[in-house]
């Protein structure tokens, strides 16, 4: 299982863009509510075999509801979920092939590795030979074989993890669903176990899908992701787009680091837009169109990896360059980066890569510095 088979199946998936595909889930008008509070709020969306999907938001924004209404523990107000074409919104969740790894893993602790795997299959009713084959493969997917007579609490965070993932594949349901399933690991572990999913998804040719409040996560695992607000979908695409086209501030702020700068928009058409902002005495034009009309209030979006800073100005100071002093510098190992105060009290972060070992940075604390960037790596975006 290397990049060999695995690379060109995930540069090709794309089930989304074809309007001939079938949805394996698809969300219909769905709205649950809880009293008068709205949790989910007339939400569609479509997720397709093998898609690794991520619900991505802040706590309280609907997603774990969402997840629970798909596992069947909760029924929606309105609306519908369809599975394979089927409307299982009133399916108890022992009948959906759909089956739920918790955040809290929810091992038995009496028994033993192998136990808990198997009992799920116990459950349904497995011939013991069938069970017995079951287990070790499932065993030897997660690399624990020689942990199969452990209890829980002989094992690591990391190793229990594997348990519970085991025991959700072991009844091979059409789609797994993970409530925060890394959240208990230490960060070196979470990110290594990151890939080992996505690898593990791909293996089995299933559709998972994930909840996570973690962006760095989602843009790790997910084909696609969903970032929610207040119940609503507010963009849903690849991790790329998500985080190089934002479709709003909430999503360009909740992604990654940006910086947001006011303005108004000066003028835009054929594929540009020349963006203003007075208070800094910045002119930026950006190799994208808007439909933000001409003198309405916008924001220029810009990464901080995308911004460089030099002693030296530009070639061209009047357009995409600002002069500012550097105000702060955080070292990360890989990278430093730098708060670069402008002369009208706005901060902007700079981000530049440590290529040697030397500590002596060639830019350092209240230096005056010029901060530039091409056409092409800002976007406006509405107020």
């Amino acid at each position: 299982m290397g990049q060999k088979t695995l690379g060109p199946v995930r540069r090709s998936f794309a089930p989304w863009l074809d309007p001939q595909a079938k949805p394996l889930i698809r969300f219909e008008n769905v709205t649950k509510r809880f009293g008068d509070f709205v949790a989910v709020d007339d939400l569609s969306i479509d997720i397709y075999e093998r898609e690794f999907f991520a619900l991505l938001g802040p706590s309280g924004c609907g997603k774990t509801t969402l997840l629970r209404m798909l596992a069947g523990f909760e029924t929606p107000t309105e609306g519908r979920i369809l599975l394979d074409g089927k409307d299982v919104s009133r399916v108890p969740p022992y009948r959906r092939p759909v089956n739920m790894m918790f955040q809290s893993y929810a091992l038995f602790p009496h028994m033993s590795v192998e136990a808990n795997i198997a009992f799920g299959l116990k459950q349904d009713g497995m011939p013991k030979a069938d069970i017995a084959a079951r287990v070790e493969e499932m065993l030897k997917l997660v690399k624990l074989e020689q942990f199969a007579k452990r209890r829980p609490h002989q094992l690591s965070g990391g190793q229990r993890q594997r348990v519970a993932l085991a025991r959700s594949l072991a009844k091979r349901p059409r789609v797994l669903l993970l409530d925060e399933p890394l959240g208990a690991l230490d960060k070196k572990l979470r990110e290594a176990t990151q890939f080992e999913l996505t690898d593990l998804q791909q293996e089995l040719g299933m559709t998972f899908v994930i909840v996570t409040h973690d962006q760095e996560e989602a843009m790790t695992v997910a084909d696609r992701i969903a970032v929610m607000d207040h119940g609503k979908m507010v963009q849903v695409a690849t991790p790329s787009e998500i985080y190089e086209q934002p479709a709003s501030r909430y999503v360009a702020d909740f992604i990654g680091d940006i910086n947001m700068i006011e303005g108004r928009i000066e003028a835009s058409g054929e594929g540009r837009t020349r963006f203003r902002s007075e208070a800094l005495g910045l002119t930026a034009d950006v190799l994208d169109a808007t439909p933000i009309g001409v003198g309405e209030t916008s924001w220029l979006a810009i990464r901080p990896e995308k911004v460089s800073v030099s002693h030296e100005p530009p070639a061209d100071t009047s357009v995409n360059a600002v002069e500012g002093e550097v105000w702060d510098i955080g070292y990360l190992g890989d990278v430093s980066i730098y708060h670069v105060r402008l002369a009208g009290g706005k901060t902007i972060k700079a981000t530049r890569a440590n290529v040697t070992r030397l500590i002596e940075r060639p830019i350092t604390w209240d230096d005056k510095v010029w901060l530039s960037w091409s056409p092409d790596a800002a976007l406006v975006l509405a107020a």
